[in-house]
């Protein structure tokens, strides 16, 4: 199988690398890629949010399945160009992406499908704004509508704070604060069959101790050792099956990667948001984990044939995922630095330990940083404490000047 990856992230590299193990994918594309995808993939220049551009790559590759990374290309509808060429695509419609392109039309469909989620107002006017921080009082949580990279969500005890992020929207959801520990829960679905995947739990604040502002997510662990053991059957029955009927039923089936973040509250599961494809460092996780073969099970997908699918093969290995980010992220991150130590990780850490690249980019023989969120170091161990052990011995083997990464993720499963 010819398989072609959309996007040039940490989470695509992940992708990549697991799709590269696959006996059956024959050849492998990515575009565009970054520094670190190029070892296990052939790159290629596309602008990925432009689905004639990517359905001629595919078309001109021989692409026998097109999977999209990133939420932007699905909600820009790169998936409908694909499959118009008559290519299979892991990826939803333009429509069924608005479950994360459109947080109020998330809302909406879990309305219908009765799943559980916070009590909510969606704001266009000063005014409804105003009223909706009234009626929650703090904790404020407020949501742009639309997509902001993992970085559109305001949790805040200051009102004007609040009020100020809200009013910098187009249109915004104001929502009830959800307490209790949060979990990242992925399914592959083909509209109708729902395949969940392993929990994982994810660290958005940029800071140890869950202080700083929020981020595309600074590291990830899987699995949980205090999560309930019947927690992804309930989920299952309570929160994916029925959205994916929702939308089947609405007449835009999803057919991809369905991402309920979810809240376990004192009164019970809560979904906080939907995303419509692999989550951003918890793909790492889930994916250093998986024993099946991964191109089948996305070809499934593509084609509506999950049914035919064989239960997934799971390894008892923890594993735990850190990200490096550069100088001064998540606000104006500083990049060009040189990147090394990595040929050093390759020799001393792995199998146990890997990079899988973010935001860098090759010149000459340097690795430069080229974003944000630079690297994603992910390690495997017996449990948790082994794999954060690996993982942070790898870290530390990184030099890139003025980098920072937490020191705690995973830390306080990993004592439990």
């Amino acid at each position: 199988m010819k398989v072609l990856v959309i996007g040039g992230g940490a989470r695509e590299h992940a992708l990549c690398r697991s799709l590269s193990l696959d006996p059956d994918v024959t050849a492998l594309h990515c575009a565009p890629g970054n520094a670190g995808i190029a070892e296990v993939a052939e790159l290629h220049p596309v602008d990925q949010l432009d689905g004639d551009a990517v359905a001629r790559l595919a078309t001109e590759l021989g692409a026998e399945l097109v999977v999209v990374g990133p939420e932007a290309p699905l909600v820009a509808g790169v998936a409908d160009a694909v499959r118009a060429v008559g290519i299979p695509v892991f990826g939803p419609s333009r429509e069924a992406a608005q479950l994360e392109g459109s947080k109020a039309f998330a809302k909406d469909v879990m309305a219908g499908a009765g799943v559980p989620t916070a009590r909510s107002y969606v704001c266009t006017t000063p005014e409804e704004i105003d009223e909706a921080l009234d009626a929650f009082g703090a904790p404020y949580v407020v949501k742009d509508d639309g997509l902001a990279a993992g970085k559109g969500v305001v949790v805040t005890e200051d009102v004007e704070q609040a009020r100020a992020h809200a009013l910098a929207c187009d249109r915004v959801v104001i929502e009830e604060y959800l307490d209790g520990p949060e979990v990242s829960l992925f399914a592959i679905t083909d509209g109708v069959t729902v395949l969940p995947l392993r929990p994982a739990q994810d660290f958005k604040r940029a800071l140890d101790g869950d202080e700083g502002p929020n981020t595309g997510g600074m590291g990830a662990y899987s699995p949980l050792p205090w999560a309930d053991p019947k927690l992804v059957d309930e989920v299952m029955d309570t929160v994916l099956q029925p959205t994916v009927d929702e939308l089947r039923r609405r007449g835009t089936p999803f057919s991809g990667l369905l991402y309920a973040g979810l809240a376990i509250t004192g009164r019970g599961v809560r979904v906080i948001e939907f995303n419509a494809r692999f989550g951003d460092p918890e793909t790492q996780v889930v994916l250093a984990r998986l024993r099946t073969p991964l191109a089948g099970v996305l070809l499934n997908s593509a084609n509506g044939t999950l049914d035919d699918q064989a239960p997934l093969s799971w390894s008892d290995d923890a594993a735990v995922t850190v990200v490096v980010a550069s100088h001064n992220y998540p606000d104006t991150p500083r990049t060009g630095d040189p990147i090394e130590g990595l040929d050093e990780i390759a020799e001393q850490d792995a199998p146990h330990a890997y990079v899988l690249h973010a935001g860098t980019k090759r010149d000459g023989d340097a690795i430069l940083s080229a974003g944000g969120r630079v690297l994603s170091v992910t390690a495997t161990g017996t449990d948790l404490a082994e794999a954060r052990e690996r993982a942070y011995a790898a870290v530390g083997r990184i030099r890139l000047d003025g980098s920072q990464h937490r020191t705690d993720i995973a830390r306080k499963a990993a004592e439990a």
